[in-house]
């Protein structure tokens, strides 16, 4: 077998339903299996799995083992010759694995991890698609936002090259990653003492202490709707040092300048906090819907149906939701179109006709939304 998609869920079921209705178009020219390792989630994901995707291979844990454990978990089951770690709350494209796969066929035994372009559900590129290693200076230039004045603190983004440059890269996402299952098993998996934020540092890490490259490759987009929040407060600063000290404890060793920095940077925070602001939902003026089908959504405001994604003509005066339907055109298409039209006035679904419901976020820092249509 080549591939095995691993997708650990948590009380994410419909992000989950439309994340393996693509994988398994995107699994249609490959040897492959999807193995979802749930962790004890509280809504209906493992019912909606089994009635769905019966022949999906499904691990319910009775406890919530957290991202390391539940992962090494699934690739313990795992049959393929490659792995990809995939959030459940991602899409990929139907060229994804097929293109990443063959790229990494082609450099072969320097390989390590590959990840691709990420963007969040508004169209916009996601930074962490791909990193550098965060010393206590790296990780620091983060915190404050240094790397959105010069390339010269871009470090953390690896910034040497740009969203559209494939190349070379220290770390990289654990929302999309692919390796070797040998590779994988050698390092030893996700470190399951890791917190949050650390534990994809520590895997890319690994891999590059092998004498592996890691590599970012942008020719293929996967979606992940959930972005790294913009909004920085004490709770995320928290984690954030706790991650890195057990990255540096690990590898190098404790960093007092780091805890220095960071004593600092929650001291800034405390002054700063109040004038962060949500992201607050606009009021939709006009919807356009993408189908080849008669669709009935009964939506509240003008509503026009296109049959063809080359005939949208954008109206920037205007608050537009654009709604795709998943099963008029395939997410490929779809993704295509968010990275070519993407604007401050659009806002993006996907209509699931199997359950009948809307899917999207509309901000990076959105957790994501879902309508649920009346039957």
């Amino acid at each position: 077998m080549q591939l095995s998609v691993i997708i650990l869920n948590y009380n994410v079921r419909y992000f989950l339903e439309q994340c393996v209705l693509s994988v398994q178009k995107a699994l249609s020219t490959i040897d492959g299996e999807i193995i979802v390792i749930d962790n004890n989630s509280s809504d209906d994901s493992c019912a909606m799995m089994k009635e769905l995707f019966p022949n999906v291979k499904l691990i319910e844990n009775k406890e919530n083992f957290g991202f390391s454990k539940g992962n090494n978990i699934g690739v313990a089951q795992a049959k393929g010759e490659y792995i990809c770690i995939l959030n459940p709350d991602t899409v990929v494209a139907e060229d994804t694995f097929h293109k990443i796969i063959a790229m990494h066929e082609e450099i072969s035994s320097k390989a390590g991890i590959i990840g691709c372009k990420l963007i969040d559900g508004t169209g916009n590129f996601l930074p962490e698609s791909k990193r550098g290693v965060p010393t206590p200076w790296v990780a620091f230039t983060k915190i404050f936002g240094l790397y959105k004045i010069s390339n010269l603190f871009g470090k953390y983004y690896a910034q040497h090259l740009t969203q559209n440059q494939s190349g070379k890269v220290d770390i990289l996402v654990g929302a999309f990653m692919i390796i070797k299952r040998d590779l994988y098993n050698e390092i030893g998996g996700f470190d399951e003492n890791c917190f949050m934020y650390s534990d994809d540092i520590d895997l890319s890490y690994m891999a590059l202490q092998k004498g592996k490259h890691n590599y970012y490759f942008h020719e293929t987009t996967a979606i992940h709707y959930k972005g790294e929040s913009t909004i920085r407060d004490q709770k995320y600063m928290k984690r954030f040092q706790e991650a890195m000290q057990f990255f540096y404890k690990k590898h190098f060793k404790k960093s007092i300048l780091f805890d220095v920095l960071m004593e600092i940077g929650a001291l800034l925070f405390s002054f700063t906090k109040k004038n962060q602001s949500k992201f607050t939902k606009r009021e939709i003026n006009k919807y356009i819907i993408f189908s080849k089908e008669e669709l009935q959504l009964n939506l509240t405001k003008e509503t026009i149906i296109l049959n063809n994604l080359s005939e949208f003509k954008n109206e920037v005066n205007l608050n537009i939701e654009i709604i795709f339907d998943t099963k008029s055109f395939n997410y490929k298409e779809i993704i295509d179109f968010m990275n070519s039209n993407k604007s401050k006035n659009l806002t993006f679904k996907n209509y699931i006709p199997s359950s009948n419901f809307f899917i999207g976020s509309n901000n990076s820092i959105d957790r994501g939304e879902i309508i649920q249509l009346k039957n």
